[in-house]
């Protein structure tokens, strides 16, 4: 897949893993946790079996939809996580900025409306934009009530594109989860993989991603090339 720069008129991005770091520290926090139990693990790897079980459990969808395609359950694991998201929504308590967001988000302001797309829950989403002085930046925040259904529905991405004024086709979905291409794919929005959360480069480009990044930040310079 590659990324068609030219019909990108409006970016809408993910929250946790893609501007937010702070589920790291809750992995460091179980993988200590997990080492005596190492063993139980492939290839003993205590630390992915910590990000694994934090991905779960702060976002239901995105173990959810991590789970092999050939099950073809993907409609009712779809209607699933939309009911977890909208039962209990995930709090977040701390937040830490990825590295280069906010420089990324001054470029990128400059050249396109841009929205905050996410499953995350309106209070927990607002303490990280504020936090970091990041509200001015988007011109619309969805969060995981906005829209009818959350993510992996298309829902929230295409009321973003409303709301900013701009064809679905024309945005770019940009998230660190299957959850977010998925989203974003059938909306009809080309979508950005980023390995800087949770998401694997295999999984995402089997999802469709139309270009996989190291980190987020990376985004201006693909963007901004020329411009």
């Amino acid at each position: 897949m590659t990324l068609d720069i030219n019909r990108i008129q409006a970016l809408c991005f993910d929250v946790d893993g893609t501007l937010s770091d702070t589920d790291d520290q809750y992995v460091e926090k179980f993988a200590k946790l997990f080492r005596p139990l190492s063993f139980l693990f492939k290839n003993k790897d205590a630390h992915r079996a910590a990000r694994r079980f934090v991905m779960w459990s702060e976002t239901p969808g995105n173990m959810i939809f991590g789970l092999p395609d050939v099950l073809g359950l993907d409609d009712e694991l779809a209607s699933l996580t939309d009911w977890l998201t909208r039962k209990k929504p995930p709090k977040l308590k701390h937040f830490i900025l990825i590295e280069g967001i906010k420089e990324m988000l001054t470029a990128l302001s400059e050249h396109y409306p841009m929205a905050v797309v996410t499953a995350r829950n309106e209070e927990g989403t607002m303490q990280f934009l504020e936090q970091y002085d990041l509200l001015p930046f988007f011109d619309v925040v969805v969060t995981a009530l906005t829209a009818e259904h959350s993510k992996p529905y298309p829902d929230p991405v295409i009321y973003a594109a409303k709301e900013m004024n701009t064809p679905v086709e024309n945005c770019l979905m940009i998230g660190d989860t299957t959850v977010d291409i998925r989203a974003g794919k059938i909306a009809g929005a080309q979508t950005v993989g980023v390995l800087c959360g949770f998401g694997e480069e295999k999984e995402l480009r089997q999802r469709g991603a139309d270009i996989i990044l190291e980190t987020t930040s990376e985004l201006t310079a693909i963007l901004l090339k020329g411009k």
